[in-house]
């Protein structure tokens, strides 16, 4: 079976004036569907350079990404913004959430830009919110919520449009433990019970606990158990 996520020889350089930065070089990865990869390393590793790469936020300077059959270098800017909507969900450390907005219109955000009407708009709103455990809350603007909660509709509005691929970049980097435990076990419930292949970058140990396999890059490569499993 063809991995869910793949990328080969990916080669990512950043201009600095006169300067070439190269943060992946030559870097070869796979993805089973299903799977929870936490990926780690310290800070200016490459790992949130690897995050958007393979959300199609961002394009190799060289090498393929695929992701669920489609090669993104391939789509158009269009396309690709289509096959995000379709396919990504973001969870980030910091909520992006609009202060004057409900949580239940913050989730519904990204269902504005479809054609669907509002009323199956707010039963998919109503559904994520369930799911998330904040049915109760969705009329509370972020400033009346805790971080926690605040994190959970974030991971409703990523969850709206049913994607196949969630995008984790540090999402309890902001929270206590109690609410740290909480989302963790939210995000383990969605790839085990609701088949959601899950990639988190993160710095704690111990949230890279929750994932069923932990990746390390370190100087734009990839290591398993201590050994380096990328040219």
């Amino acid at each position: 079976m063809a991995p869910f996520v793949a990328l080969n020889e990916v080669s990512k350089v950043y201009k600095r004036g006169r300067q070439s930065v190269a943060v992946l070089e030559k870097f070869n990865l796979e993805i089973a569907e299903r799977d929870f990869l936490a990926i780690m390393g310290p800070s200016g590793s490459g790992k949130t350079t690897l995050l958007n790469l393979i959300g199609g936020l961002d394009m190799p300077t060289s090498g393929t990404v695929s992701v669920a059959g489609e090669r993104l270098g391939l789509l158009s800017s269009g396309a690709l913004a289509r096959w995000r909507s379709r396919h990504v969900g973001f969870i980030f450390q910091f909520y992006n959430l609009m202060p004057a907005l409900s949580a239940e219109r913050n989730v519904e955000i990204p269902l504005l830009l479809t054609p669907l009407g509002a009323a199956e708009r707010r039963r998919k709103v109503l559904a994520a919110l369930e799911l998330v455990g904040l049915s109760e809350r969705r009329t509370h603007k972020p400033s009346e919520l805790s971080g926690g909660q605040q994190q959970r509709v974030a991971i409703a509005r990523a969850l709206i449009a049913d994607p196949t691929l969630l995008i984790c970049d540090e999402p309890t980097g902001d929270l206590d433990r109690h609410s740290a435990e909480e989302i963790l076990g939210l995000i383990q419930l969605l790839n085990r019970e609701h088949g959601k292949t899950v990639v988190m970058v993160t710095h704690d140990a111990r949230a890279a606990a929750y994932s069923l396999h932990q990746l390390y890059v370190d100087k734009g490569q990839l290591f398993a158990n201590g050994r380096g499993v990328s040219a």
